[in-house]
């Protein structure tokens, strides 16, 4: 019979038991953890120049070497510790092969980050002799600790993602569980090893038996700052939108000098691409447009010294010119389906046919609002129309652009008579135009309706937009009102 796993992995964190639960491990007759393999300090164990043939120098050059000395290693199954900070070449692999037993360790983090600070300030990493225990107490620090916190969520979020894509199940253990022989005798039994255990590992001693509180100077504070740190992720702001790839075919750069727009949609492509024209002293259709990644990446290579930037707009005027344009309109470039939809079965009060007569100001408030609570429930995932482009978040299509290109300047509607300007002399215009003013919305103006009421709504619907950019109430442009 084949065995189940051709190799394994231990991914755990500093002071989180891993020691304790590889001794374990290595007492089953036919399996051999190699300590913290791809550490960049030292390779395995501290002190040791190799590890099964393999030198540190070897490692470094191609961790792949050691990776497959681990798996194709004689005696059974042979496996290793991961930790954050680890050779990350190694994770992609390792998290990529459903042939690698992934063992995901974890302890309480607040256990974990005083007994870190513990061992660092005594200098003691592993205790087998408890009369050579080192003692010490350490000061509490909620800024450390939220930290510490932080790298270990993403970690975890990083394996829990890739193997979520991966279609791949790992053996979670928790550092409480590693005095459990039930526990340990599970994890052979899923590893397909057919010895148990009959006892312990007590080779290892606990360094820091005695409860929280007694290993800090400062308990007051800990019991104080704790509840402060959002352990539970209270406060994100949720995110169901579906992520958004770069799309590099609406990038425009001007054909002469090294700049490139990198659009948000529904704001102001027009008005940016007719600058970029100008700046060049060309027509929008001589622009470098519609290009692959290839060609993209071949343009940035071309132009040493490029820039590339991004134009953000307040969210309440974007989703105004959005409905008005796509939504209200009925002409071409107008979303006729999804308009019908709102119609008929969200219930927004827009004519069939738009004319001047029957469709008030009053009505066109609305229409606006009842808009944006769809916007609001569109982009929570809630309803069946698709998140456009025109509409999405601009955080969200910020981070689909920074997988292929990360702008340089991300510039705010209201700025752009100055910062355009300013951004073309560095690039050695001495003249440069200024960006023409964004024409005004119709058959309405955002002013001629604005209140606090959509102002509310916007916030509600992208809080996400508020939150990272620190938009504040709207206002209009000058002159574009």
């Amino acid at each position: 019979m084949s065995q189940k796993f051709d190799y394994f992995v231990i991914f755990a964190a500093m002071r989180t038991g891993s020691n304790l639960l590889e001794a374990n491990l290595n007492a089953l007759d036919g399996v051999t953890s190699h300590g913290e393999a791809f550490n960049p300090h030292f390779i395995g164990r501290l002190k040791t120049e190799e590890l099964l043939g393999i030198s540190i120098e070897q490692r470094d050059q191609n961790p792949t070497n050691l990776l497959d000395a681990i798996r194709n290693a004689p005696g059974g199954l042979n496996g290793f510790r991961f930790f954050d900070g680890h050779d990350p070449r190694v994770l992609e692999p390792v998290l990529s092969d459903p042939r690698c037993a992934k063992i995901i360790l974890t302890r309480n983090p607040l256990d974990s980050f005083v007994s870190l600070q513990i061992a660092r300030e005594t200098k003691q990493w592993q205790l087998k002799n408890v009369k050579r225990r080192r003692e010490a107490r350490i000061e509490f620090d909620v800024v450390e600790f939220q930290k510490y916190l932080d790298q270990q969520q993403n970690f975890q979020l990083l394996l829990l993602h890739h193997l979520h894509g991966t279609g791949q199940t790992p053996f979670y253990i928790a550092y409480d569980d590693l005095n459990r022989l039930e526990s340990l005798n599970g994890l052979a039994a899923w590893l397909g090893i057919a010895e148990r255990l009959t006892e312990l590992d007590d080779t290892l001693k606990p360094q820091n038996p005695e409860a929280t509180l007694s290993k800090v100077t400062n308990p007051d504070q800990l019991e104080h700052d704790l509840p402060q740190v959002d352990r539970f992720n209270l406060h994100r702001t949720p995110n169901f939108e579906p992520r958004r790839g770069p799309t590099v075919a609406n990038y425009v750069a001007a054909p002469t000098t090294p700049l490139m727009y990198l659009p948000v949609r529904g704001g102001l492509e027009a008005q940016v691409s007719q600058w970029l024209a100008d700046l060049d002293g060309v027509k929008t259709d001589a622009l470098i447009t519609n290009q692959n990644r290839k060609q993209a990446r071949t343009w940035m290579v071309s132009h040493p010294g490029h820039r590339k930037f991004t134009v953000l707009r307040h969210p309440l005027a974007r989703a105004h010119s959005v409905f008005c344009s796509k939504i209200l309109n009925t002409g071409p470039g107008s979303f006729l389906k999804i308009r019908n939809m709102l119609r008929n079965r969200f219930k927004i009060p827009i004519p069939g046919q738009l004319r001047k007569d029957n469709y008030p100001v009053d009505q066109h408030f609305e229409a606006f609002s009842a808009f944006l609570r769809f916007l609001r429930q569109n982009l929570a995932g809630q309803t069946p129309v698709r998140v456009d482009g025109m509409w999405c978040s601009q955080a969200q299509v910020l981070e689909g652009m920074a997988s292929f290109a990360v702008p340089d300047m991300i510039l705010r509607e209201e700025e752009l008579a100055s910062t355009l300007p300013d951004l073309a002399r560095s690039l050695g215009h001495k003249t440069p135009p200024v960006a023409a003013i964004t024409d005004p919305d119709g058959p309405y103006t955002l002013g001629d309706i604005y209140n606090e009421t959509l102002e509310t709504l916007a916030a509600d619907a992208y809080q996400r937009d508020y939150m990272q950019f620190g938009f504040g109430a709207w206002e209009p442009v000058k002159g574009a009102e």
